[in-house]
């Protein structure tokens, strides 16, 4: 009797851990033990090294778009391959200097009816299946973008690296404009601005992925495809600021001079709108942006705000990129708002997913542009870099005599330490700065973080009583906002 009990209660314990174990399994779905990697290696923090990239590409269109990838790719750095539907022409061999290319699976068996679309769709949603098949070693990340998206590598790991790459993480950003966002969704990431998947949430999305293509046959767009397939999984997108679509017509000036706080991690689209700096091609503009931010990864395009109360001028400073001078005091909120030096993508004026402000036309209501000019390590972890009208338009100025001895300041310098990519992991803040002073037609500033108790703000009127601010201008039937007009009130003794 006692044999027979002692077997019973085996058998129970056998059953309880096995409970236990299944029940750990179902409550733990969105977490997956990755194979094949050491101690060691989990308990490393995440690096470029733990990132598998999966490019879409065309054979027809590589030639043309490459050089966009050419501006980031480090070779026996960086993983990962472009994908393109053929392979390419063996009349000359592939450059080192570009990710490897691999040919995708056929995939004329998948349906697809999206009358206004293309195919090419449904192959460059399998790319991360692809990805995934080929059984990488110690990839935690599963990152795709388009063949004209620019990533920045240290800041993708700088975002990534916050998150646990063992849970189920869909990663990336919106669109920049609100048609774009109806049209196709809200909740998704969009590919050229780069989707970023955990090698957890890549298990399970390989797994349906397939089916799910079928099922959302009618939808126009890869990115629109794996939303679907996430949406049946039930991981929502977490959405990271630094991910750029660029769903925009025109200049992006306005969006990168007055950038979130948070790390740049991509820019899409850059072969439709114009050139970063004025008077460079639209490859060299972005390699001279990119100079920059080799030098200091973690502040590129960071946006730091400060006065000349001795002059009343308001500085918008975007490290790396640009210097806004305005001949007269602006409140931050206003500063902090991009100029609307574009349209939407497909063409209208609004609405945009940000506030916007109007890009004047009247020379005296716009601030005068500086553009990089040079990068310097200076030492010390400090950098010292320059801005130049000479890349700007100056052909229209303005004669008003506020404006004259902004005008005669040809040059900005700028002094900064490195901003540690550690400085993302704490609650956010933008950096202050102040102007140190000016020598001849040379205006010295100086970024640093603001202490504790140190705030951007203005005096309500200036010297002379001036006070400028954006005016609401509303519509007289609906009562919407139509658009903002620039108002520069003046006291009664004021002759400026």
């Amino acid at each position: 009797m006692k044999g027979f009990l002692i077997i019973i209660c085996l058998v129970a314990s056998i059953s309880l851990i096995s409970y236990a174990y299944n029940a750990a399994v179902v409550t733990n779905t969105n977490k997956l033990v990755v194979e094949n990697i050491s101690k060691e290696e989990e308990e490393e923090e995440t690096n470029i090294s733990h990132i598998l990239f999966g490019i879409g590409g065309s054979a027809k269109t590589w030639n043309n778009r490459s050089c966009y990838s050419e501006l980031w790719w480090r070779p026996d750095v960086t993983r990962g391959f472009v994908w393109l539907d053929e392979k390419p022409q063996e009349n000359e061999p592939w450059p080192e200097t570009l990710p490897p290319y691999r040919v995708s699976e056929n995939t004329s068996n998948f349906e697809y009816t999206c009358w206004f679309g293309n195919r090419t769709a449904v192959r460059i949603a399998r790319i991360v299946k692809e990805s995934f098949e080929l059984g990488l070693n110690n990839v935690r990340w599963f990152v795709m973008g388009d063949d004209d998206t620019v990533f920045f590598p240290e800041n993708l790991v700088t975002v990534l690296a916050k998150y646990d790459h063992n849970q189920m993480y869909y990663i990336g950003g919106i669109s920049e404009s609100v048609e774009q966002n109806v049209i196709c969704s809200y909740s998704m990431a969009y590919g050229g601005s780069g989707i970023a998947i955990s090698y957890p949430l890549a298990a399970e999305l390989v797994k349906i992925l397939d089916g799910c293509i079928n099922r959302y046959h009618y939808l126009y767009a890869s990115d629109q495809k794996i939303g679907g397939c996430m949406a049946e999984i039930g991981v929502p997108l977490t959405n990271e600021l630094g991910f750029h679509q660029m769903d925009i017509n025109g200049s992006a000036l306005g969006l990168l001079a007055a950038h979130p706080v948070a790390p740049l991690v991509s820019l899409h689209h850059l072969d439709m709108l114009h050139p970063l700096i004025p008077s460079m091609s639209r490859v060299e503009s972005v390699k001279k942006v990119i100079e920059a931010y080799n030098k200091d990864p973690s502040r590129i395009v960071q946006q730091s705000l400060c006065y000349d109360l001795k002059r009343n001028w308001s500085v918008s400073l975007s490290w790396g990129y640009t210097v806004q001078l305005y001949p007269w005091l602006m409140n931050v909120k206003e500063l902090e708002t991009p100029i609307q030096t574009f349209n939407t993508f497909l063409g209208s004026e609004e609405p945009f997913t940000f506030n916007t402000r109007p890009n004047y036309v009247e020379p005296c209501k716009r601030p005068i542009e500086y553009y990089l000019d040079q990068v310097t390590d200076i030492g010390n972890g400090e950098t010292l870099t320059s801005y130049s009208t000479k890349f700007g338009d100056f052909n229209k100025q303005c004669d008003n005599q506020r404006y004259k001895p902004a005008l005669a300041v040809h040059m900005v310098n700028v002094t900064a330490s490195m901003l540690s990519p550690k400085v993302w992991r704490q609650a956010p803040r933008r950096q202050c700065c102040e102007v140190i002073n000016d020598i001849g037609s040379v205006l010295h500033i100086r970024i640093r973080g603001c202490n504790q108790w140190r705030s951007v703000t203005i005096p309500f009127h200036d010297k002379y009583g001036n006070f400028a601010y954006f005016q609401r201008k509303v519509h007289p039937v609906t009562n919407r906002t139509r658009h903002l007009e620039l108002v520069l009130e003046r006291s009664a003794n004021s002759n400026s």
